[in-house]
C-alpha cells in the first residue's frame, strides 16, 4: 500500500509543506514520486515518519533526529524503545491526573492535603535515563540525593534563583553585552555557583558545564526557558558558558 502526501499529512496530524521539508533535507523520502510530480509514502516511510513524530515530541530537534536514526538501525529495537518511554510517560501522566482529582475532592470538603498526594506524578526522577546517560550513574544519584534533601521552601528558592539567572542572561544580550563580556561572565558565574550546588563547588568539571551549556541549544525542552525571555538568549547562554568553562575551570 501507499498514501499520498496529503493523507499522510492529513493522518500525521502536520502539513504537506513539513512533509516536503523533510524530504528536501533528508530526513523522510517519499517512496516514490509519480509522474505528476506527487509523492507517495508506502509502509517503511510511515514507520520512519513515527519515529520522527515521536521523538519530536520528546523535545529533539531536526538535526539530532537525523543523527539518531541514522545511528539506530534497528526499527524493531527503536520502537520497543519508544514504547517504554510512552508507558512511562502514560503511567506518570495518569498518577498526575489522579493526583489533581484528590486535590479537588479534598480541597473541596475541606479535608487535609498530603504533599506526596498533591505531587505525585511530578517527580524530577523522569530524567534520570538521560541524565544518566549524559553523566553518569553518580552523577544522578549525588543530584538526586541532593534535590530530595531540601524542603519546599529551599527547592522554590532554587527554582528561583535559576530563573533570576536566566532573566538577566536575555536583558544582558538584549543590552547588546557579548558572550565573554564581563556582565554575561558574572552571570556566568552564578550559574556555575548555581549548577554545582547540587554536588558542592569543584564538582563540575570543564566539559561538563561547556556540555551544560550545548544541551541547552540542542534540546529544546531546556532551550525554551531561556528562549522565552527574549530569542536567542539560549545560544548566548551557551557562548558565555563555553568561555567561563576555559576560562576557570578544568577537566
Amino acid at each position: 500500500m501507499e498514501w499520498s502526501i496529503q493523507e499522510i499529512a492529513r493522518r500525521a496530524g502536520t502539513t504537506s509543506r513539513t512533509l516536503r521539508h523533510y524530504d528536501d533535507i533528508g530526513l523522510l523520502e517519499p517512496s516514490r514520486v509519480g509522474g505528476n510530480g506527487y509523492r507517495y509514502y508506502g509502509p517503511d516511510a510511515l514507520v520512519r515518519l513515527q519515529r520522527i513524530l515521536l521523538l519530536r515530541e520528546l523535545g529533539l530537534g531536526l538535526s539530532a533526529i537525523a543523527e539518531v536514526l541514522e545511528g539506530q538501525q534497528d526499527t524493531s529495537a527503536a520502537l520497543r524503545a519508544h514504547l517504554r518511554l510512552l508507558e512511562q510517560e502514560r503511567e506518570r501522566i495518569g498518577r498526575q491526573i489522579a493526583s489533581v482529582r484528590t486535590t479537588l475532592h479534598k480541597t473541596g470538603k475541606g479535608e487535609e492535603l498530603m504533599a506526596e498526594e498533591v505531587f505525585d506524578g511530578f517527580d524530577h526522577s523522569r530524567y534520570e535515563r538521560e541524565v544518566t546517560e549524559s553523566w553518569g550513574r553518580e552523577a544522578y544519584e549525588r543530584g538526586d540525593r541532593w534535590w530530595r534533601s531540601l524542603d519546599e521552601h529551599q527547592k522554590r528558592d532554587h527554582r528561583e534563583a535559576h530563573e533570576a539567572i536566566a532573566k538577566d542572561y536575555a536583558l544582558a544580550l538584549k543590552d547588546g553585552r557579548s558572550a565573554d563580556s564581563d556582565e554575561a561572565q558574572a552571570i556566568t558565574g552564578r550559574m556555575y555557583e548555581w549548577q554545582a550546588s547540587t554536588g558542592g563547588i569543584g564538582s563540575l568539571t570543564k566539559g561538563h558545564f561547556i556540555g551544560l551549556g550545548e544541551m541547552y541549544v540542542a534540546d529544546e525542552r531546556f532551550g525554551v526557558h531561556y528562549e522565552k525571555y527574549g530569542e536567542g538568549t539560549a545560544a548566548f547562554v551557551r557562548d558565555a558558558m563555553a568561555v567561563y568553562g576555559e576560562r576557570h575551570l578544568s577537566d
